[in-house]
């Protein structure tokens, strides 16, 4: 059965709101606010065709870093069909949903433009339906709504779980493929961290708590696991529980907790409470640590720092309960047609993308995984090799953290770092986790 990301219509915008990363790295993490790019005004017109079956059609590109990339695909569309594709790109300091408010309100919509999943039902009557098209038999990761139909066309899988150093591993004698429960992970890190001196590494992670710089990535990545690893792609057990006024699972926290209580324990001390991105980025990159909590959003700043020297790279799953071999992956946003636009334009040109063209572009020069599965390109990303395996073994879970109330991150990340720094114990972590998260949802 293929796996299809549902559209959870929620009555009001939950954009995430995530801190940017760091400036090192190319690419920001998914539903965070991405970097500035240089160049990121919109695109100037570009000139009209020749020849083509219309009139120039608008994309509103909210990953500022493939700004060019895309014009690049925006020429090789009009060299290859006539038909013109104007790219207008935002990013940095630039919302993308406020800018959509603003061009709706104008009358100045784009006829193809970027939402994140939890904001579909904002737009409830205002997409077109893609249900039918081609590409639709292609990918496993279309956006699906209930009630609109196929909303959402996905341009790329960004993916997140304990990333590794595979020639650490190697040396260390410890299998990847191995940690899929606990009992595993527990005598990796115990082996691992008995081999410091002789693997030179600081510590076995590089996990950092300190809420006010990464509390984006404890609050919202790491805390995606407690809802979703070891799931299937379309699972929401546990999002629909916490959506539910703010309920949790008591056990399967608990048993998160434990793996994060592992985690702290062999945690770089000078990270793991008062850290930076950038630090926790730094120290991967130079081999300081086997395991780093982040997504393939890294990827640019670990092979850009002169410290890299070229070993390889994968994600292993926070396996907190037996069985769990999966990794969080999938689109960070989708592109999504506006149904007063120029539809059938818009729709032959989302064809064309998921076709050897383009993904040629996407996937070689913005470096980007395909969502499709006959797509014959392979991303330079060193991750892209570790996530295309899951992906296509089934082994992947969703993106339901990005579905979660507004603003909840802001809560749970300071219940991460009070764990970090010793002032809660397991147990205390469970509580408080549950009680702040009830009172967030029903405040």
């Amino acid at each position: 059965m293929k796996k299809k990301v549902l559209a959870v219509a929620l009555a009001t915008v939950l954009a995430v709101g995530l801190m940017a990363c760091g400036g090192s790295t190319s690419a920001s993490p998914s539903g965070g606010e991405a970097a500035p790019a240089s160049g990121g005004e919109a695109a100037a017109p570009a000139a009209e065709a020749s020849s083509g079956s219309g009139e120039a059609i608008r994309l509103l590109n909210g990953k500022p870093e493939i700004d060019t990339q895309l014009k690049t695909l925006a020429a090789k569309y009009q060299e290859e069909t006539g038909n013109v594709v104007n790219i207008e790109t935002i990013g940095g300091d630039t919302n993308a949903s406020d800018e959509l408010k603003k061009m709706y309100q104008a009358d100045n919509m784009p006829d193809i433009f970027v939402i994140e999943a939890n904001q579909a039902a904002n737009w409830d009557g205002l997409l077109a339906d893609l249900s039918g098209e081609a590409w639709t038999n292609d990918t496993d990761y279309e956006l699906v709504d209930p009630n609109m139909g196929t909303i959402g066309f996905p341009y790329t899988v960004e993916a997140t779980a304990l990333a590794y150093n595979a020639e650490i591993l190697e040396k260390a004698g410890v299998d990847p493929a191995s940690l899929t429960s606990p009992a595993a992970w527990q005598t990796a890190v115990e082996t691992i961290d008995s081999k410091k001196d002789e693997l030179g590494l600081t510590a076995v992670f590089g996990w950092c708590a300190e809420p006010a710089n990464l509390g984006w990535s404890s609050g919202t990545h790491v805390f995606a696991q407690y809802l979703d690893a070891g799931l299937a792609q379309d699972d929401t057990t546990y999002i629909d529980l916490l959506n539910d006024g703010g309920k949790i699972d008591k056990d399967r926290m608990t048993k998160f907790a434990a793996f994060v209580g592992m985690m702290n324990q062999y945690s770089d001390p000078s990270l793991l409470v008062d850290g930076t991105y950038d630090n926790q980025v730094a120290g991967f990159a130079a081999g300081k640590y086997a395991f780093v909590t982040q997504g393939n959003w890294i990827n640019g700043g670990v092979t850009g720092s002169a410290d890299y020297t070229g070993w390889g790279m994968g994600f292993a799953p926070y396996a907190f309960e037996d069985g769990i071999d999966t990794i969080i992956a999938g689109p960070p946003s989708y592109w999504t047609v506006y149904s007063e636009g120029n539809v059938d334009a818009a729709k032959t040109f989302l064809q064309w993308v998921s076709d050897d063209s383009a993904q040629d572009i996407l996937v070689n020069q913005a470096g980007l995984i395909s969502p499709f599965n006959d797509c014959q390109f392979k991303a330079a990303d060193p991750f892209a090799e570790s996530i295309m395996g899951y992906m296509a073994a089934g082994k992947t879970s969703g993106w339901h953290t990005m579905l979660k109330k507004d603003g909840l991150q802001n809560v749970t990340c300071q219940v991460f770092a009070d764990y970090a720094k010793g002032t809660l114990d397991q147990a205390g972590f469970v509580d408080t986790m549950e009680k702040v998260i009830s009172s967030y949802y029903n405040q």
